[in-house]
């Protein structure tokens, strides 16, 4: 296991520079665009639950509006939130929003694949058994429960439906078996297949290839299937 985290932070380090570097063109244009558009912010950095419990701040583009968490739905996004910015829409369905993490790559906080980081309000919707279990690794900017829930904002938003709620109830258990079955799956071989899959899902948001490259994952009930 000592080999694997190794070899991960220097996959980590090694990712998030050769990226840094391919997207720095982008960045320019993109900053100049927030900057004119929204409330003109163009980061937005937050509190999150990392590494056994440490607390960190985790980068993104700004897509929502400055004082957004304490809005609407406070941290749970709904789809067409009125909260997001026209150009953030864009860039959170594209993912390019999350390019600012590439920093939590380089300073230690984030890794390619773990669980995602939560906010503290999230993470104590856990039982303390998957809290300690999500703590156990270092959060990921992509992981096996982002890729089951990349919908969560139409899961969240059906009608009638309490959104803070739903989301401790029925989609925080399934989260924490998801992050229970990848630490006992950790390897070189499923990182690859969950990042293959990040990829994969942005370019078919519809497909649930999650299920043929692990069969063994448990099947979603069908309250957490998308509609």
């Amino acid at each position: 296991m000592s080999v694997y985290l190794f070899c991960k932070r220097g996959a980590d380090v090694a990712v998030a520079l050769i990226l840094l570097c391919l997207f720095s063109p982008l960045f320019i244009p993109l900053i100049l665009a927030l900057r004119c558009t929204g409330e003109g912010e163009v980061f937005y950095r937050q509190e999150r639950i990392g590494y056994r419990q440490r607390r960190f701040y985790i980068w993104k583009f700004a897509t929502m509006l400055k004082d957004s968490p304490n809005m609407g739905s406070g941290c749970l996004t709904l789809r067409n939130d009125p909260r997001v910015t026209p150009l953030g829409k864009y860039l959170r369905r594209s993912k390019v929003n999350e390019l600012p993490q590439l920093i939590n790559l380089l300073t230690g906080d984030m890794t390619l694949v773990g669980p995602r980081p939560q906010t503290w309000t999230d993470f104590s919707a856990y039982s303390p058994e998957f809290q300690d279990i999500i703590s156990r690794v270092k959060p990921g900017i992509t992981g096996i429960g982002s890729i089951i829930f990349r919908d969560e904002e139409a899961l969240l938003s059906v009608p009638g439906r309490d959104p803070r709620q739903f989301y401790n109830q029925h989609i925080v258990p399934y989260k924490g078996k998801a992050e229970a079955w990848y630490q006992h799956r950790m390897s070189v071989a499923t990182d690859l297949k969950i990042l293959f899959m990040t990829v994969w899902v942005v370019l078919r948001p519809a497909s649930d290839i999650y299920y043929w490259l692990f069969p063994d994952l448990e099947p979603l009930p069908e309250e957490l299937k998308p509609r």
